[in-house]
């Protein structure tokens, strides 16, 4: 393949992609992804494996397995009123709300060091950052 569009389809076609973050505690990480980022769980084997969403958007949890520490994931959102909600209920903010020339975001870390990047269309009325 020589670039980007070059790619003949075979008909099938991807439906989505979602991550696989490795947690030490299912239990700790499914509470903090309910209480504190607003997912709701869709489903868990207790000390195993366990789904949660926002919108009907997925992330997957692996106690102990599956995954690497550290991940990075990026979270497109419509609305940078998020980032109120989400301090306000005690997320850990790695990065405050940024004005960059991909996007409007913040940085999140979750219990086992996951950082989720929440992230908007840029503004038009503030600076970009470098």
């Amino acid at each position: 393949m020589s670039g980007r569009g070059d790619a003949k389809s075979t008909g099938a076609r991807i439906e989505n992609a979602i991550p696989i973050l490795r947690v030490r505690s299912l239990e700790a990480s499914i509470d903090y992804y309910l209480s504190v980022l607003g997912f709701k769980v869709d489903w868990q084997v207790p000390g195993s494996m366990g789904s949660v969403s926002r919108d009907g958007h997925s992330i997957m949890l692996c106690e102990g397995d599956q995954g690497n520490p550290g991940t990075w994931v990026w979270v497109g959102v419509d609305d940078a009123s998020l980032f109120d909600e989400l301090a306000a209920k005690g997320a850990t903010i790695r990065r405050a709300p940024t004005n960059y020339r991909w996007a409007y975001e913040m940085r999140v870390e979750d219990p086992d060091g996951h950082v989720l990047r929440f992230g908007t269309e840029p503004r038009a009325d503030q600076p970009f950052e470098d």
